[in-house]
């Protein structure tokens, strides 16, 4: 239960001028995510700023300033957290280490949230609380109730976002360090970034203030054959012959453990390898070529290094679903799957000594994308875009791609591409305005038809960086940058396309490519493993300029 503040001038009483509307809750409900021209042309090479941060006047009234205001608050605020907190998980490294992964998170989270239901797949399953206190059964049933706490909880912070994507939210995240600001990422429904109320704020960044006061929380409750006996946490679950979850088997052990946001997550305690197991045959495919399976495996464990700070808000590391890498049953990695993660083992790609980030997608189209062309990232040095076929195709293409022109070559030409073969290497879409009207939500509200849709601007490997929806009145246009467009109009492959009317509000696209276009293209690299590439060739080709290889040192995360 909890009693929301009508103002934080209630909570704060130097905090002048505070506007209650700024004042709100935060979701508990997570949401699911992975893996041109119109009637009235607009230019192309206008500059997109960076994603959460100001993009005209108007959008500077809800920017709060580094301002004597926010010093006037920041005393107040120095002893009131910004989140429920919760003990970090351990640093993993490179060998030997155990990463814990939601297998299910938000539990408990909402009125009459559903129980939650564990089953073994042989033999017992063994529950233990934190008060010592232990039950077994091949069968557990969780529900929830509130409890009061014996003293009420302020929370208060200031918050960016929502972003589409973790990768632009921890840039914000990295940014506000900057200041010396406590910056977190975290995930209570989008990816948002939360800040100390009164703390310092970048330049340009748009934030609200939010505050509440908790009176209760959320426990767990077992319920035994002699009734519900509440849990207190960490609840710890072994499952020595295995846990069956969304028809899959899971080793363990697993842990039931309260989050930021005041619900719940199941984690399971999983070593780095057999964590492998679970993801390279869901991500790349178990039948891959040797050389492929083992730049896949390699990426991953990178991956999951590099990223184990995720999550860290919440006491774990990663999630298994496509905001992370697809984590499933780990029994279905075969005999190939497994010689990859066994000949691999310990290695990684690194840059200056730390694990790179190793996004990979299915197919780029025939060029691969910079990183600030998929997210809102500082460059990469070694994720430039580049056109990825044999010589004659690089021979007749070149970037930078930003003119229609060039992409409409491209994408008219697969000869010599590396993946040519994969279903969406190109691909075509019809799109209506009512369709986009649905997709923009409310934010589409103040646009009349007939809508225009135009491309702002380009990267060099041709993508669409900015995407303008503007309507026939005088409302603002809605602009979408970056991952934001296909994280909203969810029926496009990637942002590599082109645009042509298709009548009243009706548009015809073309377009190349499935995911974001950085990195390893999985098609890309079986195509060339089948030529007879090297593990290590495939990944130089892809990550120019990482080392490949064991780390020198235990790699702490980010």
């Amino acid at each position: 239960m909890r009693f929301r503040l009508l103002a934080l001038a209630l909570l704060f009483p130097m905090v002048a001028g505070c506007r209650a509307a700024d004042v709100g809750s935060v979701p508990a409900t997570p949401t699911t995510p992975a893996s041109e021209s119109s009637s009235a042309p607009v230019p192309e090479d206008t500059p997109a700023p960076p994603d959460g941060f100001a993009q005209d006047s108007d959008a500077q009234d809800s920017v709060a300033p580094a301002s004597v205001a926010q010093a006037s608050v920041a005393q107040a605020s120095v002893a009131i957290s910004t989140h429920q907190v919760v003990p970090p998980p351990p640093q993993p490294n490179a060998t030997g280490s155990t990463l814990w992964v939601a297998l299910a998170d938000h539990l408990g989270g909402q009125p009459k949230a559903p129980v939650l239901r564990l089953q073994s797949a042989a033999g017992p399953l063994t529950l233990r609380d934190a008060r010592g206190r232990e039950w077994t059964d091949a069968r557990l049933t969780i529900s929830w109730r509130s409890a009061p706490l014996d003293t009420p909880l302020t929370l208060a912070r200031q918050v960016a976002g929502p972003f589409a994507s973790f990768e632009s939210a921890d840039r914000v995240a990295r940014r506000w360090r900057t200041l010396g600001v406590e910056a977190l990422v975290a995930h209570p429904g989008e990816w948002e970034v939360w800040a100390p109320l009164g703390s310092a704020v970048p330049d340009g960044l748009r934030v609200r203030q939010w505050s509440d006061v908790i009176l209760s929380v959320v426990k767990p409750v077992f319920e035994a054959a002699e009734g519900g006996i509440t849990l207190e946490a960490p609840v710890q679950i072994e499952a020595p012959q295995g846990l069956r979850w969304k028809g899959g088997v899971y080793g363990g052990p697993f842990r039931l453990q309260a989050d930021a946001y005041g619900s719940w997550t199941l984690v399971e305690q999983v070593p780095l390898e057999r964590y492998l197991e679970g993801v390279v045959p869901h991500e790349i495919g178990a039948g891959s070529p040797a050389a492929a399976l083992r730049a896949q495996t390699v990426l991953a464990r990178t991956w999951a290094l590099a990223n184990s700070h995720r999550f860290r808000i919440d006491g774990y590391h990663l999630c298994s679903d496509t905001q992370c890498q697809v984590y499933s049953d780990p029994r279905q990695a075969g005999a190939a799957v497994r010689q990859a993660i066994a000949a691999t083992t310990g290695r990684l790609l690194s840059w200056q000594g730390t694990p790179i980030s190793a996004v990979y997608h299915a197919t780029n189209g025939g060029v691969m994308a910079a990183g600030p062309e998929a997210w809102a990232m500082d460059p990469a040095p070694y994720l430039k875009a580049e056109l990825d076929g044999d010589s004659g195709w690089v021979g007749r293409h070149r970037l930078p791609m930003q003119q229609r022109a060039a992409v409409n070559a491209l994408l008219a030409d697969r000869s010599g591409a590396y993946g040519a073969d994969h279903p969406l290497f190109r691909w075509t879409r019809s799109l209506t305005a009512t369709e986009i009207q649905q997709a923009l939500g409310a934010e589409a509200s103040g646009l009349t038809l007939p809508l225009e849709l135009s491309v702002l601007e380009r990267g060099a490997s041709g993508r669409v960086l900015a995407l303008q929806v503007a309507g026939s009145g005088d409302a603002p246009p809605v602009v979408l940058r970056l991952d934001r467009i296909r994280r909203t109009l969810r029926r496009f492959p990637s942002t590599l396309f082109v645009i042509d009317a298709d009548g009243p509000n009706r548009w015809f696209l073309r377009g190349g490519g499935f995911g974001h276009g950085a990195g390893l293209s999985q098609a890309g690299a079986i195509d060339l493993a089948w030529r007879g590439w090297t593990t290590e060739a495939i990944l130089a080709h892809y990550y120019p300029g990482t080392v490949y290889g064991p780390l020198p040192a235990a790699v702490q995360s980010p």
